[in-house]
């Protein structure tokens, strides 16, 4: 099925924007593309506004949007704030993370984001003892993302330790009982429970991957053979690294070697590998990175929430390692404030402004995420590519006035994912006039939000 969308302005790539751009998709693609069509063909869906590719949201914890304005006003750390995220793990079952995930993955839509990685570890019963299919849990993350309209690329955590301790036998804590869910036991059995999932999902929209939870959680023969697992499927493996000075102490103290050096050694290869947050990497560590072929995926609103601090982002694009940006811990859903904030965060810790262009930051916010997900034909306009692209109006308060020669600037910098209009996934509009086509999202939301948070 053939349908045509004229967009009044359109980013092609690149630093200019395209006036009167007709998008011509049959079935999932973009068939043809046409710039400089002065008013919309007849049949035509018109797009009024900036039209963009598809926004990437390549980091997600889905049910952290349950601790939004729950946990942001406390005082500590990011292991105080792991405690309060614990509990809200331990509220969770299919039928209400289903409901959860799918008001998420709704919200995520109207934010003009059209794909999303989800780092998924609650896989088994809070007790620990597997539910009757062994990947309901996942099953019923890859039902929300395909009710809520989105792309999914569900990557499946491997965790297995309670944290480092150089002083146990093995160098790991075990498991506490707030952590016995997430575990298969061993890689082995993760790698078992994965394929039946693998074999299980056949919707063109969703795919499955995997992802090492981090060095505190799993260990170096563990990370080895679950990057052999990605390599035989062909598939991405994303991992936390240095989030924390202490992850970095802990893991120096067992292993000799940084998160880094250890992660990138037990995968063997970077070239699907993508490290979130790295916001303690050292300068050897950047470099160990563009040498693997390894990217790294930037959290600044989950960063600042968590008093992470402020990542090395300008010495990673320098050293030519492929960034990209996630909501995380869904403080806010706003890729396009993530990616202005890496920006901005730089601006703050370098004292020198331009670190990114905007070309950059908008790439980082599309493509960038897309290819990390193992999407590589989507994030761009143009014939042949997914066709995912979203809507960002320029008649709000926030970007009324914009400069002709300064649309994309403006939008990165100054728009919110309020001023979103339109998303279109797969060739099929998802919201239209700020609505979501399927998802009362707010009342879901807030029902699906209530019921965690009161359990």
């Amino acid at each position: 099925m053939s349908r045509l969308y004229w967009c009044e302005q359109a980013w092609l790539g690149g630093a200019r924007v395209n006036s009167g751009v007709v998008l011509e998709v049959n079935g999932d693609r973009i068939r043809a593309l046409t710039s400089g069509v002065l008013s919309p063909p007849a049949g035509s869906l018109r797009l009024s506004g900036l039209t963009i590719p598809a926004l990437a949201n390549a980091h997600s914890h889905a049910f952290h949007r349950a601790l939004r304005g729950r946990t942001h006003n406390a005082t500590g750390t990011f292991w105080t704030w792991r405690d309060l995220m614990y509990r809200t793990a331990t509220s969770l079952d299919p039928d209400n993370y289903y409901r959860l995930a799918r008001a998420t993955f709704a919200e995520m839509a109207l934010a003009g984001i059209g794909v999303v990685g989800e780092f998924h570890y609650l896989h088994h019963q809070p007790c620990g003892r597997p539910y009757a299919n062994a990947n309901e849990m996942g099953s019923a993350v890859v039902a929300a993302a395909q009710d809520a309209g989105i792309r999914l690329t569900l990557l499946d955590t491997v965790y297995l330790h309670g944290g480092i301790d150089p002083q146990t036998t093995d160098g790991y804590l075990p498991l506490g009982p707030e952590q016995v869910r997430f575990s298969d036991g061993d890689v082995g059995c993760w790698a078992g429970r994965v394929d039946e999932l693998l074999a299980a999902v056949s919707s063109p929209t969703v795919r499955v991957g995997a992802a090492v939870h981090s060095v505190r959680a799993v260990d170096p023969t563990s990370i080895e053979a679950a990057a052999a697992w990605t390599r035989h499927h062909d598939a991405p493996l994303h991992v936390h690294a240095s989030e924390q000075p202490a992850e970095n102490q802990q893991c120096i103290a067992l292993h000799g070697a940084s998160p880094v050096e250890v992660i990138l050694e037990a995968a063997g290869t970077g070239e699907n590998v993508t490290l979130v947050h790295a916001t303690h990497a050292s300068d050897h560590d950047v470099a160990l990175l563009a040498e693997a072929g390894a990217g790294c995926c930037l959290c600044p609103t989950t960063e600042r929430d968590l008093a992470d601090g402020v990542g090395p982002a300008e010495t990673l694009a320098n050293a030519g390692v492929g960034l990209c940006v996630g909501s995380d811990s869904h403080a806010v859903v706003d890729i396009l404030e993530e990616a202005r904030a890496v920006e901005l965060d730089q601006r703050t810790s370098t004292l020198k402004r331009g670190v990114f262009d905007v070309v950059s930051l908008a790439t980082m916010a599309t493509s960038g995420g897309y290819r990390a997900l193992g999407w590589e034909d989507g994030g761009t306009l143009a014939p042949g590519s997914l066709a995912d692209f979203a809507t960002v109006s320029l008649d709000s308060v926030r970007l009324a006035g914009t400069d002709a020669k300064n649309v994309l600037a403006s939008v990165i910098y100054a728009a919110t994912s309020a001023d979103v209009t339109h998303l279109v996934v797969a060739g099929r509009p998802v919201v239209v006039d700020r609505t979501h086509t399927s998802v009362d999202v707010e009342a879901e939301l807030s029902a699906a939000v209530s019921e965690v948070t009161a359990s």
